[in-house]
């Protein structure tokens, strides 16, 4: 079998009549047929025939919204069934027979489901496996029946209704005082426990106070009382807790664990001010932080004006910038910052090309991952020696890859990029051709 039959299986642009000969080798190929059931287009008959001969490949086109649920038989395809039922398309007739099914895994991914009917929760919640029984403690809605759980023998049980967000608050508290410790922290943790109980609970065992530490109801008080924990845990939970004043912020702001102030980056109210200076004492990483994402264009151009590049490059990464201060941006003096700017949409092909003149390989990926690069830019940077291989891959999945490039792709020895070239709908039909031979 050819080694990329299964990425071509799920390029876009495959010809029909490949498709149909791909369904008839996924009659024996469970791999195919798991990569031929991530296709959109695909008509009832072929659906069908795939959930018919493949269990995981009837669980994704449950899941991709294809397979309906009058094509399925629940004794014959009962994970399909479950799927279905989880994204609420399923027959609500299924749910009290595969309360009853003998294997638990089963049981336990029912447990999990929305809406279920009274009488399968009330089977499922008799169960004499206690997974079974925790699960439905952790997904159902039903008051009375999660009190009645709440009451199980196994602390294990009770752990996972203190979890559930939609418990009852009084049936919360009354969790605080229960016997086994991981049960009164999990209620303390609990946004719906009562922010005054919760507090009550304060204790000097570490896992109430590491699940206190994410409570975003508690007063104040207690939030600088956890900021003193010797535990940097406790402190890295309570620096994203979203319920924090600005002096606690501050003061995490200047803790001695980097990985504390690194979460309190991530805090969707941080000011900005404070944000400049966590970006010059820790490294924050790649990704957009809520508190840069909602900031309004008068905040973002008074950043991008920072004399300090760590914190020009957080702006950078702003994927809806005003197009004057993209472009600014695109023209920094600062590699990191450009780099960051470079898969930003709207940005001119004369720009990129511009951008990957000035700086090389260093910026290939970036612009590779730029959704308007030009061919002839992704052309370049297949052809360079070396390339980088992320570089590579970029351009292997790029919609506006050439045919030249996308064989230099193929080509590679990485195969994460030869598949993605190889799933690229600007492949060539002839090419598309060759490889299912």
């Amino acid at each position: 079998m050819p080694p990329l039959l299964h990425a071509v299986a799920r390029n876009p642009a495959l010809p029909p009549d490949l498709l149909g000969r791909l369904l008839d080798a996924a009659d024996a190929d469970e791999e195919l047929a798991c990569a031929l059931a991530e296709r959109t287009d695909l008509d009832p008959a072929q659906v069908r025939r795939l959930a018919e001969g493949h269990q995981e490949a009837a669980v994704q086109l449950a899941v991709g919204g294809l397979l309906r649920a009058e094509d399925v038989d629940p004794a014959a395809r009962p994970d399909a069934a479950l799927a279905l039922l989880d994204q609420g398309r399923g027959t609500p007739a299924w749910a009290p027979l595969l309360a009853l099914a003998p294997n638990r895994h089963l049981r336990i991914r029912l447990a999990s489901c929305p809406g279920l009917p009274d009488g399968a929760a009330e089977v499922l919640a008799a169960d004499q496996d206690t997974d079974v029984v925790a699960e439905l403690g952790l997904h159902t809605r039903r008051p009375d029946l999660l009190g009645r759980i709440a009451r199980h023998p196994e602390a294990e049980v009770r752990l996972w209704v203190a979890a559930n967000e939609t418990a009852p608050p009084q049936l919360l508290t009354t969790l605080l005082t229960d016997h086994d410790a991981r049960v009164r922290a999990q209620a303390a943790g609990n946004p719906a426990t009562p922010g005054p109980a919760a507090a009550g609970a304060l204790t000097d065992l570490p896992p109430v106070r590491q699940r206190l530490a994410a409570h975003p109801g508690l007063p104040a008080g207690h939030y600088h009382r956890l900021a003193e924990d010797d535990s940097p845990w406790v402190r890295c939970v309570l620096a994203e807790n979203p319920g924090i004043d600005l002096p606690l912020m501050h003061r995490l702001a200047a803790d001695r664990d980097d990985q504390v102030r690194r979460r309190l980056a991530h805090h969707p109210s941080v000011p900005l001010d404070l944000l400049g200076r966590l970006a010059v004492t820790v490294r924050i990483g790649p990704a957009l932080l809520p508190r840069i994402a909602a900031a309004g264009p008068e905040e973002l151009t008074a950043l991008a004006a920072s004399p300090e590049p760590r914190v020009r490059m957080l702006v950078a990464r702003h994927r809806g910038l005003p197009g004057p201060l993209r472009d600014r941006l695109a023209g920094d003096r600062d590699a990191s910052v450009v780099t960051s700017v470079a898969p930003h949409p709207g940005l001119t092909p004369a720009l990129l090309t511009g951008l990957l003149d000035r700086f090389g390989s260093k910026l290939a990926t970036a612009l590779a991952a730029n959704p308007d690069a030009p061919g002839t830019l992704l052309d370049r940077i297949a052809a360079a020696e070396p390339v980088p291989a992320k570089a590579l891959r970029a351009v292997a999945a790029h919609r506006h890859a050439t045919p030249g490039a996308l064989a230099r792709c193929l080509a590679s020895p990485d195969p994460r990029t030869a598949e993605a070239a190889a799933r690229n709908p600007a492949l060539p039909p002839e090419v598309l051709r060759a490889l299912v031979r």
